[in-house]
């Protein structure tokens, strides 16, 4: 991509109604705009960051049996009034609307009912299940107060999975492959090290679910984290009791208490919507009896801002390779036409024939401002072509997250990057 066509350009300020460091980062480097208070456009480069983690995500749920569908946004008061949940005292952040003939809908806010009433056409017996469907979909919550930038908005995509399994066993066996799974999408987009599965309430659902938290001073949760010999968790502060703690076989005194941000949740669900919408399934034995069911989510939106709030600094966003909008930022110093132009075209091509995703930054802007915003765009390796870097047949290496700069050969430099992008 040539950043002389990027329709978009970065921006010295963020808007002054924005708090979020996420969204102003992502707002000064062209990644998102902002059109109300918790919505916000997807701007070319950060529908690049969006899709990768999408890929790394749906890779991942691939891998442990979903498959994936598409539901619809519009939902029918119907469905929800059999489980109770159509009314604002139980979820008080519907969008709800009507037709024009009078007819009560609603922007869903989460799946588990309609795709609940779907499954009710496709599962009969036993030999039907177990399924795992998931999707990537904008969900609509009417947040009281959206702030956190784009890690809390009322407009956002999220990726939902729900399991539908024959009996616990076979439920268990999957709600930890789930967790497997999630643990790798975190370690995959940069943010492993510090994030936790983490047990917290169940809610209505169950005693217990699991959420997973990233560790940020932007975050609004509390947990508690335990890391001492062969053990490695975390609880939320809400539930943390001395009971807990002496069922876990460890002292409240060790659980150290941090800020952190949730970027993923599994539910037990049982069988709370599967017995309302008649979900049922025909066992081994003849009986018929309702499924049990499992909640899987992450939000993706949510997910890319934790990046940027995690992996940043004074200078800009830090993108690790595997969801940078580009692999590699080619700096031109020089002018069109120039040896330095022509050359830094060539390498420009070259690694696009390599399968590298590069943007060239090919704009007739000065130096220092070229450098600023290949910082804050934060590209994960930048290469700078100058005529005098050209003399000895030279190029400028910079690695944005260590911000080491090195000189290498050009006929250096593919073997480089190739191996780099590993």
């Amino acid at each position: 991509m040539f950043q002389s066509q990027l329709f978009t350009k970065t921006r010295r300020e963020a808007p002054k109604d924005e708090q979020a460091k996420n969204a102003q980062l992502l707002i000064k480097a062209g990644f998102i705009h902002k059109e109300m208070s918790g919505v916000y456009s997807l701007l070319p480069l950060g529908h690049r960051v969006v899709n990768k983690i999408i890929n790394i995500v749906r890779q991942e749920m691939d891998s442990i049996g979903g498959q994936e569908v598409s539901l619809t946004a519009l939902q029918e008061k119907n469905t929800w009034q059999k489980t109770g949940r159509w009314s604002d005292e139980v979820i008080d952040v519907w969008f709800k609307t009507s037709l024009k003939n009078g007819t009560e809908l609603a922007l869903a806010c989460t799946h588990e009912e309609p795709l609940t009433h779907i499954m009710t056409n496709f599962v009969k017996s036993y030999r039907d299940l177990p399924r795992y469907v998931y999707q990537f979909q904008t969900k609509f919550r009417n947040e009281l107060r959206a702030k956190s930038g784009i890690m809390r908005g009322r407009e956002f995509l999220m990726k939902d999975l729900y399991s539908f399994s024959v009996d616990q066993e076979s439920h268990e066996n999957f709600y930890n492959n789930c967790a497997k799974a999630y643990t790798n999408i975190f370690n995959k987009v940069g943010i492993g090290h510090i994030t936790y599965m983490t047990s917290s309430s169940g809610g209505s659902f169950s005693k217990f679910s699991h959420e997973f938290q990233t560790v940020t001073d932007a975050g609004e949760d509390i947990i508690y984290i335990y890391e001492k010999e062969d053990k490695r968790f975390a609880i939320n502060k809400e539930i943390l009791t001395p009971d807990l703690c002496k069922e876990l076989g460890v002292n409240e005194s060790d659980l150290i208490q941090k800020k952190s941000v949730e970027v993923g949740n599994i539910f037990n669900l049982g069988t709370r919507f599967s017995e309302p919408l008649e979900l049922m399934a025909v066992g081994k034995d003849g009986k018929r009896q309702p499924v049990i069911m499992g909640s899987y989510g992450i939000g993706i939106g949510r997910l890319m801002g934790t990046v940027v709030e995690v992996l940043s600094d004074s200078n800009g966003i830090v993108w690790p390779k595997s969801i940078a909008p580009y692999s590699v930022h080619i700096i031109l110093i020089g002018e069109h036409g120039s040896n330095a132009y022509n050359k830094a075209n060539e390498i420009y091509r070259n690694l696009q024939s390599k399968g590298i995703d590069v943007l060239f930054d090919d704009r007739d802007t000065r130096p220092g401002e070229k450098f600023a915003d290949a910082d804050l765009i934060g590209i994960p390796t930048r290469i700078t072509i100058s005529d005098s870097l050209l003399e000895n047949d030279n190029v400028e290496v910079k690695c944005r997250k260590t911000g080491d700069i090195s000189i290498h050969k050009i006929d250096e430099l593919e073997s480089l990057i190739l191996g780099r992008n590993k």
